[in-house]
């Protein structure tokens, strides 16, 4: 599932593979960019934005989001693709190297200057060079009676952490997702948790939350139905929504370790 270290990871290989070269071939495979040409510009760089990913072409912009399916593939011109050709997206080529946008959840092409229209609203990224703690727990406190497994997914808050890292943060935490954020603790230790688990992963080919446990990736994630790996209570399962299609996701915690509210 991309979160914020996903995108790291993608904007890291795109700008390898990109930055300093000048596109020789653009097809955008959205209707309403599809006339865009960016062939003949330079790549100048390629970077997240907490689960958003900027390619800064000259004076514009490739912004995309992965959603929960999209992703960037890079290959070398003439290269059999991993995915099938109808869930491209876009594709830009720079010589012989080719990057292939697949089943992108957001995919516009924008003005430089107007990036902020698309990730302006974002709250600190995590693993950005705007980070800032004080923030991040300035607007985790701006609604103390929201509960925290929505807040920590609201990238208005802080930008970067998806359901996997919220359900392993709780659990880390002993903190069922719907206690309120007035009632869940220090938030300087939520923000803490959430850059060291962001940062723990930002490198790594597989994502890891549970270090105690060898063979374990997650303490609760996806473990419906199985022992929790510090108690042995069978882990549960359940919707956590919060009035928004994008803070709506299933939430796994342990009774024992997290008794609800």
């Amino acid at each position: 599932m991309p979160e914020g270290d996903t995108v790291f990871q993608a904007a890291a290989r795109l700008h390898r593979a990109l930055a300093g070269k000048t596109l020789t071939h653009c097809d955008v495979r959205v209707p309403r960019f599809a006339t865009s040409d960016l062939s003949g510009r330079t790549v100048d760089e390629v970077l997240a934005r907490g689960k958003h990913l900027l390619i800064r072409v000259g004076e514009y912009t490739v912004h995309s989001h992965l959603k929960m399916e999209g992703r960037w593939d890079i290959y070398t011109k003439g290269a059999k693709w991993r995915r099938p050709a109808f869930k491209a997206r876009i594709i830009l080529e720079a010589g012989s190297v080719q990057a292939v946008g697949f089943e992108l959840g957001t995919l516009e092409i924008l003005r430089r200057a107007d990036e902020d229209a698309a990730v302006g609203h974002l709250g600190p990224d995590l693993l950005g060079a705007d980070w800032d703690a004080d923030v991040a727990v300035a607007n985790l406190s701006s609604n103390p009676a929201r509960p925290i497994g929505l807040a920590l997914l609201d990238q208005r808050m802080l930008a970067g952490i998806g359901n996997v890292f919220r359900c392993e943060m709780c659990f880390l935490r002993r903190t069922h997702p719907a206690v309120p954020v007035a009632d869940a603790g220090d938030l300087r230790e939520w923000v803490d948790l959430a850059k060291k688990v962001l940062e723990f992963n930002r490198n790594r080919t597989i994502r890891v939350t549970n270090v105690d446990r060898a063979g374990e990736r997650t303490w609760v994630y996806g473990r419906a139905g199985r022992p929790c790996g510090r108690c042995g209570t069978t882990v549960r399962s359940v919707d956590l929504g919060g009035g928004s299609t994008d803070l709506e996701r299933v939430i796994y915690w342990c009774p024992s370790c997290q008794p609800p509210p």
